[in-house]
């Protein structure tokens, strides 16, 4: 079967492990390793001195530039780079800024390499890569984009406000006290979002809000 090798990049700061994964993924043709990077400062030296990667698989924390702040300046220099953070966190604070950063999706290091591979092909294809904090249905609903009625019309001013504030690092009893509202609304609000995209978390909703274009994440 003919396919498209994807040149990508690694942005790690642990030796061991950008090594290791190097060599699992170096069997994979689907995948071109065409530089690795101990942060983002190692990156903005050699992406001009080798092919540019289609997509980088970038981890979060790091010395001198992380991960964070190599992915903005990505997306300030090369826009069409795919970001595919990679990083042991699960918490919603880390993934969501680094969304806001500009990465189209994210995996958890104990990922197996052939799931990060398709995770490659994904982003690569789509420039988002939706995880298991989204079901398969939302997703065939976000690829087929056949939503009869705009979103933002289906949501309330208050549901609109909490989830542009969902994208923030706020915690949601701050995001009730910004909003002057209850815990207990928050919570409501928070259950029926999920209930309403079929999403699973905090992450969820923001990826999908992010895809759906219902948030602006410069007011975020």
């Amino acid at each position: 079967m003919d396919y498209k090798s994807i040149p990508i990049a690694i942005i790690d700061d642990h030796t061991l492990f950008r090594q290791g994964l190097i060599s699992l993924l170096s069997e994979f043709p689907e995948v071109n390793i065409v530089f690795d990077a101990a942060n983002g400062a190692e990156m903005r030296e050699k992406i001009d001195l080798h092919p540019l990667p289609e997509v980088i698989l970038m981890d979060i924390s790091m010395p001198v530039l992380d991960g964070y702040e190599a992915t903005l300046w990505l997306k300030q220099q090369y826009p069409d780079i795919k970001v595919l953070a990679l990083s042991m966190f699960e918490e919603d604070k880390p993934i969501i800024k680094m969304l806001k950063s500009g990465a189209g999706g994210y995996l958890l290091k104990e990922s197996k390499t052939s799931d990060l591979v398709n995770a490659v092909k994904i982003i690569n294809q789509q420039g988002y890569y939706l995880n298991d904090l989204v079901s398969g249905k939302l997703l065939r609903s976000i690829q087929n984009e056949h939503l009869s009625n705009p979103l933002s019309t289906q949501l309330s001013a208050n549901e609109m406000k909490f989830l542009q504030l969902c994208c923030s690092e706020l915690t949601y009893k701050e995001i009730a006290d910004q909003m002057y509202l209850s815990p207990h609304t928050i919570d409501n609000y928070r259950q029926e979002l999920f209930q309403k995209f079929e999403v699973k978390s905090r992450t969820g909703l923001v990826l999908f809000a992010i895809k759906q274009e219902l948030i602006d994440l410069s007011q975020c």
